[in-house]
């Protein structure tokens, strides 16, 4: 354990960071050390019954009184995982600050929900927004707007750990990487311990408050649920994950399992090589985390103290300016075999509604969803409950190429499938139908004309159209 040793003494001379940052920088890696991981044997893996992931039509409805509602709303605090960068997507800032629709951004869209909830109640359902030192400046300019907003928002910041050298298990910012290149966030399982260490759990607790509902800010379909909060209170669960069915776009989600007598996440990397196949498969692991999960105050302070919720380490191997280092992580599902009557709950397709690229925003921007008063709710034209699948190509990875290419978004109600590859670009009210393929021949401009409807076709030049 001399690697650790070393790696304590270096560690203690950062003085960007906290004590609390610290010691669990030092908790994770001596873990990791230690290899302690739990080892999955496969046989005794079974599929849970209805008692520990509810379908979500059995449970029972929430409260007619609009007095036992605000009663039950004012036990909540929504919290919103808000550290991701819009990079990926070609944004800069936080990616809930990207625009969803109608000129409204996810965090726009989140406000007003909340709002509509305060107002229409009479209760008060704060906000809190989890930021990474990548979001952190930014938020806080940002969350200013909503000042004279019917709503509480609180931030704070999840741990900001080093990044590890692999060849010396040094942390890179002592070998004089300053800059945000030698940190990282250490994954979404940290918001139990920040929310602890940033005293708001404290705070909250001491409002009555009992549950927090954690959830990716990209997600659209997140919203407050009474039936799910109701039922969580009643039967006196600390935790639940909201699951929902696999279709083959999600072969590589997590699932629950029942284990030992308890019910935790099987993620695809615990899986034993020989056994991928079978994890991907939707017969046997019907269901996968969306990562909607509501959890009791009480119990995350009780645990957090107690050093005792000890999650799966994700290594995340990275390069910063040649430099191969390590990054440790740990997801906040994985944390559901750590409490008491812990449950999943099977919940229909419509609250898991993630924008991870611009082909995702084609869809909630289209006439396939409609905006009422702060929600994204589908179009019950389309008869198919599954969404259309959509491959866009490079051109439109980044959001701004992405707007300028479509004139406006094209009706696709009834569209099936659509790809899209090289120099195209739409025309307005376009409308696409069945199975479409748009493909420009190399170096040639492909423009679909206004109006155009195309339907069950390949298009690789305009004397297709």
């Amino acid at each position: 354990m001399e690697k650790l040793e070393h790696l304590k003494s270096a560690v203690a001379a950062l003085s960007e960071v906290s004590e609390n940052e610290k010691n669990g920088f030092i908790n994770l890696v001596s873990r990791y050390l230690s290899g302690e991981a739990q080892h999955i044997e496969w046989t005794k893996i079974q599929t849970p019954t209805d008692e520990v992931v509810v379908p979500y039509d059995t449970l029972s409805p929430s409260p007619d009184d609009p007095a036992e509602t605000k009663k039950l709303l004012d036990k909540l605090v929504v919290l919103k995982l808000n550290g991701g960068l819009g990079t990926t997507m070609g944004c800069t800032g936080p990616k809930s600050v990207i625009e969803v629709r109608n000129g409204l951004t996810f965090l726009d869209l989140i406000v007003i929900q909340i709002e509509n909830l305060n107002s229409k109640y009479g209760c008060n359902v704060p906000l809190v927004l989890m930021n990474s030192f990548n979001t952190h400046d930014d938020t806080l300019k940002i969350v200013d707007k909503y000042s004279n907003s019917n709503i509480e928002i609180h931030t704070f910041n999840q741990s900001q750990y080093p990044r590890l050298v692999v060849e010396d298990f040094a942390p890179l910012p002592s070998k004089g990487q300053h800059g945000k290149d030698g940190w990282y966030p250490p994954g979404h399982g940290d918001v139990f311990p920040s929310l602890m260490n940033s005293g708001k759990l404290d705070a909250f607790l001491s409002q009555g408050k009992e549950y927090v509902f954690v959830a990716n800010s990209d997600n659209l379909g997140a919203i407050v649920d009474l039936k799910i909060l109701n039922h969580l209170v009643q039967n006196k669960n600390e935790y639940c994950m909201e699951v929902t069915p696999k279709t083959l776009a999600d072969v590589k989600g997590g699932t629950l399992i029942s284990y030992e007598g308890k019910v935790q996440l099987l993620e695809i990397a615990q899986v034993p090589d020989e056994h991928v196949n079978e994890f991907k498969s939707i017969e046997k692991f019907k269901i996968f985390n969306t990562n909607n999960l509501w959890v009791n105050l009480n119990a995350i302070k009780r645990l957090v103290e107690a050093d005792a919720l000890k999650m799966e380490i994700i290594p995340n191997p990275k390069e910063v300016n040649g430099i191969k280092v390590l990054q440790l992580e740990t997801a906040a599902g994985a944390a559901i075999r750590f409490f008491d009557h812990a449950i999943g709950i099977n919940v229909p397709r419509s609250r898991f509604l993630p924008v991870k690229a611009t082909s995702d925003l084609l869809l909630v921007q289209s006439d396939l969803y409609t905006l009422v008063d702060g929600f994204v709710i589908r179009n019950k034209d389309r008869a198919n409950p599954t969404n259309p699948s959509i491959e866009l190509g490079p051109e439109f990875k980044k959001v701004g190429n992405f707007l300028s290419r479509f004139k406006s978004i094209p009706s696709i109600i009834e569209l099936d499938s659509l790809k899209v590859t090289g120099d195209v670009w739409f025309g307005a009210g376009i409308v696409l139908k069945g199975k479409v393929s748009i493909a420009a021949k190399p170096g040639v401009k492909l423009e679909i004309p206004d109006g155009a409807v195309i339907e069950n076709k390949e298009i690789n030049g305009p004397e297709d159209i």
